[in-house]
C-alpha cells in the first residue's frame, strides 16, 4: 500500500467526489432520455466515471 501525504488524499477524495456527482448526474439526464441512443451513450459515461471513482478508491 502506498503512502499518500495529506494533500494527494485531500485531491484524491475531491476526484472521487466529482466523479460520483458526475456519475449521478449522468445517470439522471439518462432518466430523462426519450432517445434511446442517447440514453445509452448517457448510461455508458455514468458506468466508466463510477468505474474512474472506484479505481481511484482501490488505490487508498
Amino acid at each position: 500500500m502506498a503512502t499518500y501525504s495529506q494533500t494527494e488524499l485531500n485531491a484524491i477524495r475531491e476526484t472521487v467526489m466529482a466523479h460520483q456527482t458526475t456519475t449521478s448526474k449522468l445517470n439522471e439526464y439518462a432518466g430523462r432520455c426519450q432517445d434511446e441512443k442517447v440514453r445509452r451513450m448517457f448510461t455508458s459515461a455514468a458506468q466508466e466515471s463510477g468505474k474512474a471513482a472506484q479505481k481511484l478508491v482501490d488505490m487508498l
